[in-house]
């Protein structure tokens, strides 16, 4: 059986943009729906789930903060933000709002292919379904299924965790109480998707401390290594 092609919404109200932005995706065999704001992007979401959101930052009405920032109450599809703002500030607030990654405008074709495929492995929502047992992880007082990408406190309650998150924390339970520099955790969770100097890693992690320390208070599990990096601190362990 043929894998159904990714499906990638597009967020853009420039229609030279948004239109050159779909004929590149369509011709590297993506199945593109176009709209130009808040409004369509909604409507279109009744209609459909993408694999995908590219999402612009600059939107007449609600601007792409905003609007991530709502995608993030109930969604965790992946979101590739653009951006003609190249400052670090501006890509730390969209990274801070729920974007897995940003490109800044121009980008090249070949950039922006890249970095969705990356988006879309990192999720593995296109791998073949295999008949396997699930790896699956215990720490604190959660329950981890590597390859579900679920994660669920000890009464079942489920952790929403974006797809870099999810990212993030598998990279701890893999290399747990062991410290981690910035550029190991951009490695193994980003790739050749990371750019220098990139504080991506930072802002992930306030994230991912936020909603454990949500669901478990004084958890702490997440330490800063002063020049060092940071340190998973919790016992991981296999899960019959």
């Amino acid at each position: 059986m043929q894998t159904p092609s990714p499906s990638i919404l597009i967020v853009e109200d420039d229609i030279e943009i948004r239109t050159l932005l779909a004929e590149l995706l369509a011709a590297e065999g993506f199945v593109v729906i176009q709209t130009s704001d808040g409004r369509e992007m909604d409507d279109a979401l009744t209609r459909t789930i993408p694999d995908l959101v590219i999402l612009d930052l600059m939107l007449p009405g609600e601007d792409g903060l905003s609007i991530c920032r709502r995608l993030r109450t109930n969604n965790t599809v992946p979101i590739l933000m653009l951006t003609a703002k190249g400052d670090e500030i501006d890509r730390v607030v969209g990274l801070e709002v729920g974007a897995d990654d940003y490109l800044v405008k121009p980008f090249s074709p070949r950039e922006l292919t890249a970095r969705i495929r990356a988006l879309l492995r990192r999720v593995n929502m296109h791998s073949p379904i295999v008949s396997a047992p699930s790896r699956r992880l215990s720490f604190d007082n959660f329950v981890v299924d590597l390859d579900a990408r679920q994660v669920s406190d000890n009464q079942g309650v489920a952790l929403i965790l974006t797809s870099a998150e999810f990212d993030l924390l598998a990279c701890f339970l893999n290399r747990p109480r062991r410290v981690l520099t910035r550029d190991q955790i951009l490695d193994w969770t980003r790739g050749r998707s990371a750019e220098p100097f990139d504080r991506t890693v930072d802002v992930l992690i306030s994230r991912l401390r936020k909603k454990i320390e949500t669901a478990s208070p004084g958890s702490n599990l997440i330490n800063t290594v002063r020049n060092g990096g940071y340190l998973f601190t919790a016992l991981v362990q296999q899960v019959p």
